[in-house]
């Protein structure tokens, strides 16, 4: 949730991330890696030609200000915005997203994004770009989808700049009320502190049992963390593309999204959020 908004809190919320279709690799590999400077490469000379997803017809699926046409897709008018170039960088210095600290700077104060969380989405789209690029994830979608759920990791938390949240995010107990499942524990505890219930974890607002099948180790620190916004941010486009995706269609776009929180309000939200990003990355 956005900050200001208490996180869970969403009326009618069915998280429906629960149940993964697959599992990718759980680390970019030392080749994979080596690729990503000649994909960012490839990405930046088609970047700001693709447009966002276009959407259902059909008024639950038409976000607030978006002109529509009965019985036709709307087409968001606004560009996906730069595609992430990263930078020469010594080798085994920092995180591997720090390569992408030229791409990001400039960017971060424009959207209000910590420069370390558009470093993690746009290190995100590039793994995945070389991994499966015919998904064709675009960072605004993962910084959409934060937005909505932790700003950034800025609700009732910091987000340092190792990546991680202080203190960890936990959202409430996925206790049936309010709107929310009740979701009974699936990992003793162990990250969410929770015995009895569920609640969903870190910047990406990730279920346990989720995280338990979709984690990642993003910046090579050797822990894959879901309150580190270099692994979540990973782990959520891994999963937004899981089921041979491609988020460039209208169908593929609101089905990742709605695998990930089945509601078409969240959706909507994320949407306007990567939307107002892209346009706003151009500006």
């Amino acid at each position: 949730m956005a900050a200001g908004k208490k996180l869970g809190a969403r009326p009618d919320s069915r998280r429906r991330n629960a149940v993964p279709q697959h599992r990718h690799a759980r680390h970019p590999s030392p080749r994979l890696r080596g690729l990503l400077l000649a994909v960012a490469l490839a990405l930046a000379l088609t970047g700001g030609a693709v447009l966002v997803p276009r959407l259902r017809s059909g008024p639950a699926a038409v976000p607030a200000g978006t002109a529509s046409t009965p019985g036709r897709a709307v087409v968001p008018t606004a560009s996906l915005g730069p595609a992430p170039t990263p930078t020469p960088s010594p080798a085994g210095a920092g995180r591997p997203a720090d390569a992408l600290a030229g791409w990001a700077g400039p960017l971060a104060a424009r959207l209000d994004i910590p420069e370390v969380a558009l470093q993690a989405y746009g290190y995100a789209e590039l793994v995945i770009a070389a991994a499966q690029p015919s998904c064709q994830l675009h960072w605004s979608t993962l910084a959409g989808i934060a937005r909505i759920e932790s700003d950034h990791g800025r609700a009732h938390a910091t987000l340092r700049p190792d990546g991680r949240t202080e203190p960890p995010i936990i959202g409430p107990a996925l206790d049936g009320r309010d709107g929310r499942l009740r979701v009974a524990d699936t990992d003793g505890g162990l990250l969410d502190h929770d015995r009895t219930l569920d609640h969903a974890v870190g910047p990406m607002q990730f279920l346990p049992s989720t995280w338990h099948d979709w984690a990642i180790d993003a910046d090579g620190d050797g822990v894959a963390d879901p309150h580190d916004l270099d692994d979540a941010a990973l782990a959520a486009g891994n999963y937004l593309c899981s089921g041979g995706r491609t988020l460039s269609t209208a169908d593929g776009w609101w089905a990742a999204l709605l695998a990930y929180n089945g509601i078409q309000a969240y959706a909507r939200d994320v949407f306007n959020a990567a939307d107002d990003y892209g346009r706003r990355s151009h500006d």
